[in-house]
Formats: C-alpha cells, structure tokens, sequence
C-alpha cells in the first residue's frame, strides 16, 4: 500500500473510534441525567425553563418615543424607519417634539 492508503485507512479507523466512545460516553451521560432526574423528580419545564423564557421576551419589540408630530393629524414618528409621507421633503425641526 501507498504511504496515502495508509494514512487513509488509519483516518477511517480513528473515525470509527471516535464514534464508538461518543456512543459510549453520550449513553453513560444520558444515564446519568436519567438517574438525576429520576431522583429528585424533575420536569423538562424545570431544567429547561429559562431557555423558554429568553426566547419569548426577545421577540417582543421595545416601543420608541416620538421625535416628530404632524399638526394636523397627529400622527407621530420615532426618526426610525422610511420618513412618513406627511414629513416627506419638510425640515423636521419644524415637527420635533
């Protein structure tokens, strides 16, 4: 065999390795939790909680204070976003808030 066959066959061989004692130490880590959670009576709710709770309160969006008003209508806007049709091409100074 060639020096890259070789070399080759022994990166398969590690490979499988690899696999076979993940195999072995994910099984043994799951026991383990399994044991735990058996003992003391646990809930996935009580273990996985508070990643539940990040991802609800990141969705909400926070509200911004108006920065401009229109007279007449009173509609308002933060300075965020596309200008709205009635601050279009007017000095918005004219319409701080």
């Amino acid at each position: 065999m060639s020096k890259l066959k070789d070399l080759q066959a022994q990166i398969a061989a590690l490979q499988a390795q690899v696999e076979e004692v993940r195999r072995t130490e994910v099984g043994e880590a799951i026991a383990k939790v399994r044991a735990i959670v058996e003992e003391y009576d646990l809930k996935a709710s009580d273990i996985f909680a508070e990643r539940g709770r990040k991802a609800a309160s990141s969705s909400k969006r926070s509200e911004v204070a108006a920065k401009y008003k229109d007279p007449i209508s009173g509609k308002t806007w933060s300075g965020r976003g596309l200008t709205p049709k009635w601050l279009a091409g007017k000095n918005k100074d004219d319409y701080a808030v």
